[in-house]
């Protein structure tokens, strides 16, 4: 098929860096503000950011029901750091009016590798993404502290005080990852997205 069409949620966060990673994996990458834009792509990404800000934004810009509804459908839809959190059935440490679209059966917490200056960098393998590990950047990063049945655990961290924390999930056509693969140059997780994208589609 032709390259896929791939939307970044373009509400808050590192949009220009996913839609410029996406790009160079083969998709057809747009941002996607208004739900008639979203009606033209074949998968999302929710970008790193802010879970809170990206939350309330959601509602202002009358996303929040079209995604819930694609999502439902099959949609394929890529979270990374504070998309992980928006795809997560349950969050911890958030805010009592944050929400997010629930996609992916886990429980996540917000902040929990620390503040912005606790961000770091380290190597996580990826099942099913070929290769050398994976440069991690972490930034005020989540982990996953439970999955359910259906979720596939990718990534966790392989070594130092947070060793075997849960970094990078699948369930079914939603994805997720603590890190922010689209700041590292490194684009076989965007490749990944992509093929997950082309096979739904």
């Amino acid at each position: 098929m032709t390259a896929p069409v791939i939307g970044v949620l373009a509400l808050q966060g590192d949009v220009r860096e996913h839609v410029a990673a996406l790009a160079g994996a083969g998709a057809d990458a747009r941002p996607v503000r208004r739900p008639a834009e979203l009606d033209t792509v074949h998968g999302l990404v929710i970008p790193g950011g802010e879970s809170t800000t990206i939350s309330k934004l959601a509602d202002i810009f009358e996303m929040r029901e079209p995604i819930d509804k694609r999502i439902v459908a099959g949609m394929p839809v890529y979270g990374s750091c504070a998309g992980m959190i928006m795809l997560a059935s349950e969050v911890l440490d958030g805010r009592p009016d944050q929400r997010g679209f629930q996609g992916i059966e886990m429980t996540v917490r917000r902040n929990a590798f620390g503040r912005q200056v606790d961000s770091f960098e380290a190597p996580v393998e990826i099942s099913g993404v070929e290769g050398e590990p994976f440069h991690a950047v972490f930034i005020r990063a989540p982990w996953v502290e439970r999955v359910g049945t259906g979720v596939e655990v990718l990534g966790r961290v392989t070594d130092g005080p947070v060793a075997d924390r849960i970094v990078a999930v699948r369930q079914g056509n939603l994805l997720a990852t603590s890190f922010h693969p689209e700041l590292t140059g490194d684009l076989r997780l965007h490749r990944y997205f992509v093929e997950l994208v082309r096979a739904a589609a």
